[in-house]
């Protein structure tokens, strides 16, 4: 399968000590099978940090998803396991990750969803009002995170 990192340069070595901690699914290195959602965000780094959008483009065995070889965590939707672990995640501003997963598929937490984790976390809805108002958002977008070298070593560079 092809997956798509959408980014402000391009570069050849994937370097996870450059991930940035607090993300969705921890500090890793995030594509997308989806060739338009990598090309917006590109567009969106290059609005923060400058830059010129770039679409990086990588050959992936889909059957080590669930061949056993790689450590995988699929999330099929907005469930409260999957908002469980994006807090987890996103709270924990270390080096150190908080599973040991090499890859992890599942829902971005866009802005609209950012805004209903927030509420969560500030206590002004409960978990089973943020999983309701998750489920009714349009557009659920799916990203693949790589956090170890050995799930980054079965990415080919096209």
């Amino acid at each position: 399968m092809k997956l798509y990192h959408g980014t402000n340069m391009n570069f050849d070595r994937i370097d996870l000590k450059k991930s940035k901690p607090g993300k969705d699914f921890g500090q890793g290195f995030y594509l997308s099978d989806d060739l338009e959602q990598a090309q917006a965000l590109a567009q969106a780094r290059v609005d923060i940090a400058g830059g010129v959008p770039t679409v990086l483009t990588y050959e992936f065995d889909a059957d080590l998803m669930t061949s056993g070889e790689l450590k995988v965590l699929t999330f099929d939707g907005y469930t409260e396991e999957w908002a469980e672990f994006i807090l987890t995640n996103r709270n924990n501003r270390t080096d150190n990750p908080v599973h040991d997963y090499d890859i992890v598929k599942g829902p971005i937490a866009n802005d609209r969803v950012g805004l209903q984790l927030w509420k969560f976390n500030n206590h002004d809805i409960d978990m089973a009002t943020l999983i309701k108002r998750l489920k009714f958002m349009k557009g659920i977008t799916i990203q693949y995170y790589f956090g170890t070298q050995k799930a980054i070593d079965h990415l080919v560079r096209l």
